[in-house]
């Protein structure tokens, strides 16, 4: 079976001192435009007590340098803001949606491709290969793996002084639908990330954990110095990419643990949890977010439905933990028991293994009722 699928592709740019100027541009006016059709929407709404759909063309005539910009990169953050203004409109107690800060707020901007405006080229005096993005012309792309497909938008941003590309390509890939008869379940774990059912230990580095100190002290060097001075910009820098670095770290760790599993099994049994609520409840939000389980489950996700195969996320009120592999029975069990012993036929495990097995068997109960 074919179908259509969408992939985004990261690539590192270098662009010159003009060109550079050029992308700030286009960002600062995608965040204005936001900011001031937002402005507009709420002065309406809180007069009206309704929606209006406002466009960024009107708005050049007052602000000459909006045609500067890339105007699909306008249209783009009105987009987003309508679609923020909807949730709104669905759930008016969240508030209106947050005005984007400079300092704050992800710098980037979005542009669409439209009569091959953009496009992947190889230049032929110095074979490197370049992306043409509208009113920039060719900009340097380090093209370190070759994308599939048409090209339907990119996403050009700043990340630690750096400039990158994510661009969304559209490819039709062939399905084939396999036996779903090898599974696994995995058990998140705070320490190894998750313990899957055939008793592995993924042995997550806790990158964030092993800089830590570092980082810390970093930012005790940049309290220390005059906010807005040239060495407090630079250590900012630095401490942004180093940021970065275990962030690439903990992406790359996790893209090749979930292509193994993806690659060794039919189907992949997760608990679903909400990882966010859980950092939130129990106070744990630097090992939570530092093993990025969320981001694990959404690479395993895509790499097996790339494949035929299937990702079952199970109930988070299953009581995977509580119940007993062996027999079915049920006990309850504290949070610092960390060996199951079922009092009735005498099974014993790990903890997170047993409710692995459960999850798994759980998983394939899913499955054979669809």
């Amino acid at each position: 079976m074919m179908i259509k699928m969408r992939k985004g592709y990261q690539y590192a740019i270098a662009p010159t001192q003009q060109q550079a100027q050029k992308i700030e541009q286009n960002i600062g006016c995608a965040r204005f435009i936001y900011n001031k059709l937002l402005e507009d929407k709420i002065k309406y709404y809180e007069i009206n007590k309704k929606s209006i759909r406002l466009t960024p063309a009107p708005y050049k005539s007052e602000y000459p340098f909006l045609k500067d910009a890339d105007s699909m990169a306008l249209s783009n953050a009105q987009i987003n803001l309508e679609t923020a203004f909807k949730k709104f409109s669905n759930e008016p107690k969240t508030g209106f949606p947050k005005f984007k800060c400079k300092y704050k707020c992800r710098a980037s901007y979005t542009t669409n491709r439209v009569k091959n405006n953009i496009r992947i080229t190889e230049s032929d005096k110095d074979h490197r290969m370049y992306i043409k993005l509208p009113k920039m012309g060719e900009v340097k792309i380090k093209l370190h793996r070759p994308p599939q497909g048409s090209l339907k938008s990119v996403t050009v941003f700043r990340q630690a002084g750096r400039y990158y590309v994510s661009i969304l390509f559209e490819e039709e890939i062939e399905i084939r639908e396999c036996p779903i008869t090898k599974g696994i379940g995995l058990d998140y774990s705070q320490k190894e990330l998750y313990v899957d059912s055939e008793g592995n230990y993924c042995g997550y580095p806790h990158y964030y954990r092993v800089s830590e100190r570092r980082l810390a002290r970093e930012n005790r060097k940049l309290s220390k110095m005059k906010k807005g001075s040239n060495n407090y910009i630079k250590q900012k820098a630095k401490i942004a990419k180093l940021h970065l670095h275990i962030a690439n770290q903990r992406k790359d760790f996790l893209h090749k643990e979930s292509r193994k599993i993806a690659n060794s099994y039919d189907y992949v049994a997760v608990e679903d949890i909400d990882m966010k609520a859980l950092s939130q409840a129990l106070h744990l939000a630097k090992n939570l977010l530092d093993n990025g389980f969320g981001i694990f489950r959404k690479m395993l996700e895509y790499k097996l439905e790339e494949q035929g195969k299937v990702l079952v996320k199970v109930d988070k009120w299953y009581a995977s933990t509580q119940i007993c592999h062996q027999c079915g029975s049920k006990q309850k069990m504290e949070l610092k028991e960390r060996r199951y012993i079922c009092p009735k036929c005498g099974y014993e495990a790990d903890r997170d293994e047993n409710a692995a097995k459960n999850l798994r068997e759980e998983g394939k109960r899913i499955l054979e009722s669809i």
